[in-house]
């Protein structure tokens, strides 16, 4: 089976910036907002899909899939299966998933304070 080669300009653009600039490279792991705010509930500690779904009623189950797997493919998160029936998967943040615990609170602070001052 051969990979399926990525040709738009758009996502040759953002790897090759990406390769160049540590922000953006950030930026594409962790941008958007599902793959923060499910960072932000797992800083809280280790949760189930379900818990997840609760915690953001907007994402749509397959949203929410398809973030926990790009977000374990970066190694931020790490699933855990254990072998029980009915099948019991937690989700938690990696070491450097726990990394972006200061970033958050600093994203927080300046959200609260721009949208305070500019989004009137």
């Amino acid at each position: 089976m051969s990979k399926v080669k990525v040709t738009s300009t758009n996502f040759e653009n953002k790897k090759i910036l990406g390769d160049e600039c540590s922000e953006v490279y950030a930026a594409n792991i962790i941008g958007g907002q599902w793959s923060l705010v499910i960072c932000s509930w797992l800083l809280e500690g280790k949760m189930r899909f379900g818990e997840i779904k609760k915690s953001i009623p907007n994402i749509t189950e397959r949203m929410l899939t398809l973030q926990l797997r790009k977000l374990e493919q970066n190694n931020i998160i790490k699933r855990k299966v254990y072998a029980e029936v009915p099948p019991k998967v937690e989700y938690e943040l990696t070491e450097i998933g726990y990394e972006l615990r200061p970033i958050i609170q600093q994203m927080e602070q300046w959200g609260k304070r721009h949208k305070y001052l500019y989004a009137k």
